[in-house]
């Protein structure tokens, strides 16, 4: 009998070479599988963990989310101490929840929000320099609180996608957008929540948002690059360090946006 978990959890990519498993190097997937494998040695089977979508090396999330079928049956209370025992510090487990036979950590998504942190200071903040990108050049962020508008409806976003993606579709979804100022931190937040991202999407469009906002482009040059579907209009791919997965979205959680999106491979 299997019994299907829905974990929530935390993480900070710095040591990780990325949420995928991958052959001698340590990542998201491959502890989070190591553990409860080693939760049901006894019953000889082999579990796999679903994740939601890969994040690349580096990149932080705050609200990742996978699935996994367990050969006994535990109540979420237990799960959760039980796999929070054995994480590694820089892991935690927030939530656990039984869940139907039928859920799919992956393929039941219907939106993502991603967090881009962007330090502002002269030199690099040693205590923020994994956790923040950052910028040291002048900006105007009233350009780039009117610029990251441009992002929002249903494009093809071919100028912002790195080499490396998957063949497919480039149509996604930008449900909303934010620009925030932290005067107290000296950081620029700016929040993207969309149906699903291609690979290194987020940071390509946080990379022409800080050209926008640094003068080296006009206000609304997303709506041309847009148009031109060239990535090499786009230019700069911002660090990973500053990117966090902020919240995965399923049906019931965002009335507003309730539709399956299979189709859709998420990868920052």
């Amino acid at each position: 009998m299997n019994n299907r978990y829905k974990i929530t959890f935390a993480y900070d990519g710095t040591k990780f070479a990325g949420f995928q498993k991958q052959p001698k190097q340590r990542t998201v997937e491959g502890t989070l599988t190591h553990i409860v494998n080693k939760m049901a040695q006894k019953s000889g089977r082999q579990i796999a963990i679903y994740g939601s979508g890969r994040t690349d090396a580096g990149v932080h999330a705050l609200g990742q989310v996978a699935h996994f079928d367990f050969p006994y049956e535990l109540s979420e209370e237990s799960m959760l101490k039980g796999l929070n025992s054995m994480c590694p510090l820089d892991i935690e487990i927030l939530k656990v929840q039984r869940v139907n036979d039928d859920f799919h950590a992956r393929y039941d998504v219907t939106g993502k929000k991603y967090l881009y942190r962007l330090d502002l200071g002269q030199f690099t903040d040693p205590f923020k320099r994994n956790y923040t990108a950052h910028w040291r050049f002048p900006v105007d962020f009233g350009r780039i609180k009117l610029a990251i508008q441009d992002y929002v409806g249903t494009h093809d976003f071919s100028s912002f996608v790195a080499s490396g993606a998957k063949d497919g579709s480039r149509v996604r979804t930008v449900f909303s957008v934010k620009a925030n100022w932290n005067k107290d931190a000296n950081e620029i937040q700016l929040e993207f929540y969309g149906d699903g991202f291609m690979y290194n999407q987020i940071r390509i469009m946080v990379g022409v948002l800080m050209e926008i906002g640094q003068g080296k482009r006009p206000i609304h040059d997303i709506k041309r690059l847009i148009k031109v579907r060239d990535r090499n209009e786009a230019r700069l791919t911002m660090p990973a360090n500053g990117l966090y997965l902020k919240r995965v979205f399923y049906p019931g959680d965002d009335p507003k946006h309730s539709v399956r999106k299979h189709h859709l491979d998420d990868q920052n």
